[in-house]
């Protein structure tokens, strides 16, 4: 099977379930953008040692998976699932369990060592640049989970940068005006 197929050559892509749309449509841009968190996210597992934080990772990419193919869904879902709410809860429970562990936070961070923390940052900036293009496609009731989902992912992806600089020992960078 050849990786190519030569349709998008005029500026077109087809949408699960068929619908030809403009490369540059929201929709595209919306789920282009959780591809681009996706990949982010197999650079920081690459770093990670500790193999319960490996497949959390790894949990969250296959959790984004379901909300690009959300996202690139036409109204027809026939073959796609929708984002199990379990995925949803795995990162509020993640949250509250890292948050009760660190000190409490006195200004704004200023993202930086160990690299990890800085990559889970950056990927932190990509997610919420995801949910912008989410909330710039029209948004049916079967997407909105995957809009919800980004919201709290940015959350657990900061609490995760913090964590890694705490276990790390590096102190937190303050921004003070």
């Amino acid at each position: 099977m050849k990786i190519y197929t030569k349709g998008g050559d005029r500026g077109e892509t087809s949408l699960a379930g068929g619908r030809r749309v403009a490369k540059n449509s929201p929709k595209v841009e919306a789920y282009g953008e959780v591809d681009e968190l996706i990949a982010h996210l197999g650079l920081i597992k690459a770093y990670h040692t500790d193999a319960n934080e490996i497949e959390g990772v790894r949990r969250v990419q296959r959790a984004l998976m379901s909300v690009a193919a959300l996202f690139a869904s036409d109204s027809d879902r026939k073959n796609i699932k929708e984002l199990d709410s379990k995925e949803l809860l795995f990162l509020e429970e993640s949250i509250d369990m890292v948050s009760a562990q660190l000190p409490q936070q006195s200004a704004f961070i200023l993202p930086g060592a160990p690299p990890l923390s800085a990559l889970y940052h950056i990927a932190r900036t990509i997610c919420r640049r995801a949910e912008r293009a989410a909330y710039a496609m029209e948004i049916d009731s079967g997407q909105r989970e995957g809009v919800i989902y980004l919201n709290r992912l940015s959350d657990w992806l900061y609490i995760n940068g913090r964590k890694v600089a705490h276990s790390a020992g590096v102190e937190e960078d303050y921004w003070h005006q």
